[in-house]
């Protein structure tokens, strides 16, 4: 598969400097734009490569591994599929998408920590209680969640991914509850008690004192100010989204890898770069999932692409119910012997060596006979990434 010809890299590395002079950042997105600048390049050293019949030499340059980069996500991703096979049970899977309302989309940009991490809270206790339920299916379930904060255009727009084997343990753990063919639990429940619990938990956090409430957003100080804003959040519809079942495990893990390491952007969906102004891909939902292009200037793209940068150790890929980590490996077991499903010994780790970290067993672009070898060790370029080759 061919390299995208432009990157993010490339955009950031152009107009970061305009970018900086119009618009103020965070010590965290201050440290994804040196990051990801310097990816895979001078910057941050390398490997120099050498094939062992024909001599054909070939540089590897060091990878960023900061989590918002286009680049440094397909190992990551690679690496955390191959460890979920274990976690995989022989039954249908639901997807389910909890979204947050637009307005409130600037508190949640001044207080990413505490807004998607009650995301998560609501969404993971809205499932289980709902799931509890004899009337809906009177088991205890296990999930996946993935926070992504982006749409297409990438705009604001922070949803929780939960994909959810359709099924789940009875309360004294002795059979496996099966969920109804092609139904799991109701979209119209789920949906108002999502927007109770997390509205209740809002309402907290601004009782504590948790919120940050500054520019525009600053008369919220004011308790009548804050009811007000309040007030239709209570009476509005919050989407949730059920998808249909999947098919096999093996189709679950592919469509896991859609979500779990993704960013904002990926390279291959940008077109191109030209007087000033970043053309990409997106997908028009409200049209069929029609394909269309956006255009819009480096500056604005940059800052698009800046406020999906999340706080220093925000965990966006979480587990649940049975499958959380504390006790997965034994309600698993449980769970299979129940199935009457052993689970059969997963294939070995067959993973493209990273940059960083090869072992120097990248076959010769040349040749193609022999390994290349790493033969030497190149340190960071004190240049640093703006000079970077």
């Amino acid at each position: 598969m061919s390299r995208p010809r432009l990157d993010v890299a490339e955009v950031l590395r152009r107009y970061q400097d305009e970018y900086l002079a119009a618009h103020g950042v965070s010590p965290q997105q201050r440290r994804v734009l040196r990051d990801l600048i310097a990816c895979r390049t001078a910057a941050l050293g390398g490997h120099l490569r050498r094939c062992q019949a024909c001599g054909h030499e070939q540089i590897a340059y060091n990878s960023c591994r900061n989590r918002h980069c286009p680049k440094c996500q397909g190992q990551k991703q690679a690496h955390w599929l191959e460890a979920q096979r274990a976690n995989l049970l022989d039954v249908p899977y639901y997807h389910i998408v909890f979204t947050l309302p637009e307005a409130l989309g600037p508190l949640a940009l001044q207080n990413k920590r505490t807004l998607y991490g009650l995301l998560f809270r609501a969404a993971a206790e809205t499932l289980q209680t709902i799931a509890r339920d004899e009337r809906h299916l009177g088991a205890r379930i296990g999930f996946t969640a993935v926070l992504h904060t982006w749409g297409q255009r990438l705009e604001h727009h922070p949803h929780v991914h939960c994909v959810v084997p359709a099924g789940g343990l009875c309360p004294d753990g002795q059979r496996w509850i099966l969920a109804r063919a092609g139904f799991f639990l109701p979209v119209r429940v789920l949906s108002r008690l999502f927007r109770g619990k997390y509205l209740a938990y809002l309402r907290e956090a601004y009782q504590a004192g948790y919120l940050v409430l500054a520019g525009r957003l600053k008369g919220l100080a004011q308790s009548c100010a804050w009811q007000a804003f309040l007030a239709p959040l209570y009476t509005m519809d919050w989407v949730v989204y059920a998808k249909p079942p999947f098919g096999s495990p093996e189709q679950v893990l592919k469509y896991l890898a859609q979500y779990t390491h993704r960013v904002a952007i990926s390279n291959r969906r940008l077109l191109s770069l030209e007087d000033g102004q970043v053309a990409f891909r997106y997908k028009d939902y409200r049209r069929g999932q029609r394909e269309c292009v956006m255009r819009l200037t480096a500056v604005e793209f940059m800052r698009r692409f800046l406020l999906h940068v999340l706080p220093k150790g925000f965990v966006r890929i979480r587990h649940y119910g049975f499958l959380a980590n504390r006790c997965r490996r034994d309600n698993l077991r449980l769970c299979r012997r129940l199935l009457g499903w052993l689970a059969p010994p997963g294939p070995e780790p067959t993973l493209a060596p990273d940059a960083a970290a090869c072992e120097g067993h990248t076959r010769c672009p040349a040749c193609r006979q022999a390994p290349m070898l790493i033969v030497a060790k190149l340190p960071p370029s004190r240049a640093g990434p703006n000079h970077a080759a």
